[in-house]
């Protein structure tokens, strides 16, 4: 009895510190092999018709796995072993899909075991026979020029691949980058169930760590409210895909260069009243991942709210979301999206930057990429400039507008980024986004909100 009440109150607490409960582990692997699975049989299919790709071939070795094929391996798999092959083959007159292993055991209970060591001691051999007997028109091979995630195959692995393949089948060779691409941007329903509530935990996260929970104002530093959020994340039993930054803008300071986000932004800054907060902060969880950045203001003695000017400051940040979101168009490029987004905003006279990623089973994820920071004018010879927008894919909303304040004598930037997803019906934020200001503290008329 008393280990289930144990097992009650770890429940309880798990609820209580975030709206979203966080799943134990086994729970975590039933999941992630549950949506795995969809994916190899729904998903799979569909995404080898419309790339015109009948075999996909995936080969890894131990501790240095093929991005494309780490997103493959099931819950109890966490790298690959020893040289792991899989092979997919289509066939759309049957209506099949062939997902076979060329090693000694299945992978999980999605991919079969197609090779016996004992009648057949080369693993590079039973590949080519298992090719042979199924005579592709196409052989899809994970490498790219403008695509790291879809570039995993290594020089090895693809020597040893061409050595021994047949020369009749060479001809048959193709890059599997638009496939690979596709694979890992692409979501389906339940994931995009499980995506909102993995921002929801983000979202709790940072309100927590930008409230008087954590931050004492003329106490509280930066690099503490950065740790507490790592360390609330180790707690909760997920991960960060990248560590957490909090830096402080304030009128005793000018605008610096947006390098500075990166790399000149001061350690152990204590925070003031009066500081307009930001934070950069992502998870990871369930083999998904977020990337948020929002804002909070520390209010100063018998304030209850936020100055006018810093309110107005965020609502032109929400104004350049919403001129990239209604731009985000079926077919078109993300150099397109983002030269046709910074035209309208800069029409109405904001100061725009955009500089949005996909989002998805890795958080600088592959598919269109709509600006970068230091590439206003375009991303040129990559994928903002030739890989079209496609609906079920996840973005991070990342960008910023410049905006003076007057009584502040400078400007300020006002940073934020949230997931949203682009549908057949068109865009919605995943789980929200911010257009209200976090204040520290918060006002007692908003406590328990």
């Amino acid at each position: 009895m008393t280990k289930f009440y144990t097992f009650l109150l770890i429940i309880f607490i798990t609820f209580t510190a975030n709206a979203q409960q966080i799943l134990p582990e086994v729970e975590r692997a039933r999941v992630v092999d549950e949506l795995l699975e969809e994916r190899f049989s729904v998903l799979l299919p569909k995404l080898m018709d419309e790339t015109g790709i009948d075999m996909w071939i995936l080969i890894s070795r131990e501790y240095n796995e093929d991005p494309v094929l780490k997103t493959m391996l099931p819950a109890k798999w966490l790298n690959a072993r020893r040289r792991t092959i899989l092979l997919f083959y289509r066939n759309k007159d049957k209506d099949t899909i062939d997902r076979l292993a060329v090693a000694r055991y299945n992978v999980g209970k999605s991919i079969k075991s197609a090779w016996d060591k004992e009648k057949e001691p080369d693993q590079w051999k039973r590949l080519m026979q298992l090719i042979e007997e199924r005579n592709p028109s196409t052989i899809g091979l994970n490498f790219s020029k403008d695509h790291n995630i879809a570039d995993g195959l290594d020089k090895t692995d693809y020597d040893g691949f061409m050595a021994n393949l047949p020369k009749n089948y060479h001809s048959k060779i193709q890059s599997a980058e638009q496939l690979a691409v596709r694979w890992i941007e692409t979501r389906t329903e339940r994931e995009m169930i499980i995506y909102d509530q993995l921002v929801e935990v983000t979202h709790d996260i940072i309100a927590e760590a930008f409230s008087e929970k954590v931050i004492t104002p003329g106490i509280t530093t930066t690099t503490e409210v950065e740790w507490w959020m790592r360390q609330k994340v180790t707690d909760l039993g997920l991960e960060t895909w990248f560590h957490p930054t909090v830096d402080v803008q304030r009128t005793s300071e000018e605008l610096v260069s947006h390098l500075y986000s990166f790399s000149g932004r001061p350690d152990d800054l204590v925070i003031q009243p009066g500081d307009l907060l930001h934070c950069d902060f992502g998870i990871t969880y369930l083999r998904l991942n977020t990337d948020c950045q929002e804002l909070a203001y520390v209010l100063r003695p018998n304030e209850t709210s936020a100055p006018s000017y810093l309110v107005n400051a965020l609502y032109d940040g929400n104004r350049v979301q919403d001129f990239l979101t209604k731009n985000m168009i079926t077919g078109r490029t993300g150099n397109e999206i983002l030269a046709k987004a910074l035209s309208d905003a800069k029409a109405v006279g904001l100061k725009p930057a955009i500089y949005t990623h996909p989002l998805g089973s890795y958080g600088h994820s592959a598919g269109t990429t709509i600006g970068m920071w230091d590439a206003q004018d375009g991303v040129m010879k990559d994928d903002g400039e030739n890989y079209p927008l496609n609906p079920n894919t996840v973005y991070a909303i990342e960008l910023n507008t410049t905006v003076h304040i007057p009584e502040w004598k400078r400007d300020i930037r006002v940073m934020l980024e949230e997931a949203g997803f682009y549908g057949e019906d068109g865009f919605r934020y995943v789980n929200g986004r911010q257009t209200e200001l976090l204040l520290i503290p918060r006002p007692k008329h908003h406590q328990g909100n």
